[in-house]
């Protein structure tokens, strides 16, 4: 079984050759992003294993069915980049990896409340050139402070723990309340009130047609003013250049993001010699106040694992006609 791996980094392909790979497969990396210039690489093989940035819309998904492809393997936990009325009607099968490590994607998140709260990046660098002077550098204590988890599946869950363990109150928004997180001391507000009361808000839930931009300059105007923002789920979420007005006049204080809406084009690849032709991007990237990751929350040695494992896994039980972690099939 011929299984191609699409927008395949150096960490795809050590992760995936360090796991059992069961007998009849074989594997191919292309560090190339999905698309309807590169889906000629995947005729003839049976599976296409795809990433959060490649494109499965439904002339690439036309284009993977005639060329053999039978099986969409997502890499990945969410499966908003697929037509999934375009993979029926072409009765192709598409398979996820729903859980990895809700603790690498949490802690990130705490990381980038924890660098911009106490400015660590703006500390690095000014050390790194030789002024050692505090000023500008006061953070705040956590203890005590109110931070709101929009999304309390399994990372919005371990989030909170987390956080807990801090000290904070916590306020949770999530139309499926979770038990563990109610036994934490949350207590479950409608989203208004959440946004109101936070000091500190980290998304944590799907992009559905509901969730788009529930981010908006509306609801950055509830927030309470010079409360800290902070996206580690999917950049759609977030109506991205609303955060510049709220920036500019001090009404979002803090804002961390390991996602980007238009991120696809961006993201995964080395462009420090070229112009960024983002405009948006660019502003944010103006701001003090503002730190950036290119998607990485998940990038730790036990989610890369536990990623390649599912999906081989998923793979090998669809070949015997029995798939799991079905999105579609």
């Amino acid at each position: 079984m011929r299984i191609i791996l699409f927008s395949s980094q150096n960490y795809d392909r050590d992760s995936f050759l360090a796991a059992p790979l069961p007998a009849g497969m074989e594997l191919q990396f292309q560090p190339a992003r999905l698309n309807l210039e590169t889906v000629a690489l995947a005729d003839r093989h049976e599976v296409v294993c795809a990433f959060i940035n490649d494109d499965l819309s439904a002339p690439v998904l036309e284009r993977l069915a005639a060329g053999g492809t039978r099986l969409i393997a997502l890499r990945s936990a969410g499966y908003n980049h697929v037509d999934l009325n375009a993979a029926r009607r072409l009765q192709l099968t598409i398979v996820r990896v729903p859980a990895y490590s809700p603790h690498a994607v949490a802690e990130h998140a705490v990381a980038l409340i924890l660098a911009l709260n106490r400015r660590l990046h703006r500390a690095y660098n000014r050390t790194r050139d030789g002024d050692f002077s505090l000023h500008g550098l006061t953070g705040f204590d956590l203890e005590g402070k109110t931070v709101g988890v929009v999304g309390t599946g399994q990372i919005g869950a371990t989030f909170a723990r987390i956080m807990a363990g801090f000290g904070c109150t916590l306020l949770a928004y999530d139309p499926f309340p979770n038990p563990s997180v109610e036994a934490l001391g949350a207590r479950y507000v409608d989203l208004d009130t959440l946004l109101g009361e936070a000091q500190i808000i980290s998304l944590h839930c799907p992009l559905t047609a509901d969730s788009k931009h529930l981010i908006n300059a509306q609801s950055l105007a509830h927030m309470r003013r010079g409360a800290m923002l902070v996206n580690t789920g999917r950049g759609g979420l977030v109506e991205t250049p609303a955060l510049i007005e709220a920036l500019k006049d001090g009404q979002l204080g803090y804002l961390g993001l390991d996602v980007y809406e238009e991120e696809a084009q961006l993201f995964f690849e080395d462009r420090s010699d070229l112009p960024l032709q983002d405009d948006v991007l660019a502003r944010l990237l103006t701001f003090p106040n503002v730190i950036i990751t290119a998607h990485q929350a998940f990038l730790t040695r036990e989610a890369l694992a536990a990623i390649a494992d599912t999906t081989l896994a998923n793979i090998a039980a669809w070949a015997t006609g029995q798939p799991q972690n079905l999105v579609l099939g």
